[in-house]
């Protein structure tokens, strides 16, 4: 038995809407990771088993390494195809927004969802969300938006109709977001989620192989590289930083994906208990953040980067330099020493 969320109110209200659609559209946040593809198309093949016309519309390209996950081929970009992306949204009878809290994380997506006519919802599980859909769901302690995915589908009665794509897709977000079930596992729910997945079919274990274990050449040579010759260990502030330019991107042939997993190392080395990595590129700094022993990475990120995200797992943006971004981020270090549970003397 699944700890209760969701009202029955509310999982009534989302199932009338969907009931009430026809064309339904699923988006995600821009640079879309295993949580936003897992939630996305965990909705799109389920509606699809309910004979609705879905589509998912994301921002911009998916990252290679999650091409895996089934319903992949058929996510429809708006950085590749505008007018259709443009067309299939001004046609939706309702749209579902996952893993992501505010309209702006949606790039140049974000206008043409604002204005679509038609009833929204938010499917998310980050911090204080903005007020711009017909009915929200939004859950900060949960792992996932995957997660949450699932106890939507649960609450509406509608296990049945999950397939096993649907249960891969929803088992991706979840693995991904929680590092194979390592981090965010706030509720034991959990485990019985999982299961009830496994019992679909998933096969979690390739899961893992390829959303987090596999890597390209260049990747694992860009990786290496930032951890032998760009990483700088502030060992007073238990904290790391990686910094990778743009020339130095180039020369490794980065493409989307390539570090995805970066700021969790330097978190295995002893004495670390957050890791930052800044990335150069072409519109702005992309920050990400990670941590151990609940410290506040996503405070960082928001007081410093106009970001934010969990406890533990957290992002934002710069707009300038790196070096001043670095520099930003160095000097207010100290003001973030209070979170540490075990302090240099």
């Amino acid at each position: 038995m699944l700890t209760k969320f969701i009202s029955d109110k509310d999982a009534e209200a989302f199932l009338r809407l969907i009931d009430d659609s026809e064309n339904i559209v699923m988006t995600c946040h821009v640079r879309p990771d295993g949580d936003a593809l897992g939630s996305t198309l965990g909705f799109y093949h389920l509606l699809m088993r309910m004979g609705k016309n879905a589509k998912v519309v994301i921002p911009d390209k998916a990252p290679k390494s999650l091409a895996f996950v089934p319903g992949a081929k058929e996510l429809v970009a708006y950085s590749q195809y505008k007018e259709f992306a443009e067309t299939l949204i001004q046609n939706a009878d309702l749209i579902i927004c996952c893993d992501f809290n505010k309209a702006s994380r949606l790039d140049q997506l974000a206008d043409i969802i604002l204005n679509a006519s038609c009833k929204k919802v938010l499917v998310d599980h980050h911090l204080d969300p903005d007020n711009f859909t017909d009915l929200t769901f939004s859950f900060d302690k949960m792992s996932s938006a995957s997660e949450l995915t699932f106890r939507l589908i649960a609450a509406m009665g509608l296990l049945e109709m999950m397939d096993k794509d649907c249960a891969t897709a929803i088992c991706t977000g979840i693995v991904t977001d929680t590092r194979n079930l390592s981090v965010n596992c706030e509720y034991s729910d959990l485990y019985i989620i999982m299961y009830e997945l496994i019992k679909k079919g998933v096969d979690k274990r390739r899961i893992v192989k390829e959303a987090l274990e596999t890597k390209t050449y260049n990747s694992v040579k860009l990786c290496a590289y930032a951890m032998s010759e760009k990483l700088t260990i502030f060992e007073q502030h238990q904290g790391a930083v990686i910094v990778l330019d743009k020339s130095e991107l180039d020369r490794f042939n980065y493409e989307k994906g390539d570090s995805e997993g970066l700021v969790n190392q330097a978190l295995e080395i002893k004495g670390i208990t957050y890791s930052f990595f800044l990335r150069e590129d072409p519109d702005c700094i992309k920050v990400s953040a990670r941590s151990v022993n609940n410290f506040p990475v996503n405070q960082i990120c928001e007081d410093l980067f106009n970001g934010g995200g969990h406890i533990q797992a957290a992002g934002g943006e710069f707009y300038g330099t790196l070096e001043e971004c670095q520099k930003i981020l160095i000097n207010a270090m100290p003001n973030y020493d209070k979170y540490l549970t075990h302090k240099h003397k």
